[in-house]
């Protein structure tokens, strides 16, 4: 009758990561959404975008220096 309600298992670093770059992309089922909301915590994702950010960034300069080197 009274079940107990069981917290959601937490998210790995990889679910973390691909939630992230699902949503630097832009495309995201409202199921896969509604079960990150439920798993990630917002100090992950700020983590996590901060990192794939970066890396974003670093390799647009390489590339950029790269298609320029004479």
């Amino acid at each position: 009758m009274n079940e107990p309600v069981t917290a959601p298992k937490k998210a790995s670093v990889l679910q973390v990561f691909r939630a992230v770059l699902w949503s630097f992309i832009g495309i995201r089922k409202k199921s896969g959404y509604e079960d990150d909301v439920a798993r990630i915590k917002p100090v992950q994702v700020i983590v996590a975008g901060l990192v794939v950010a970066a890396v974003f960034v670093a390799s647009l300069v390489m590339l950029v220096r790269f298609l320029t080197a004479k």
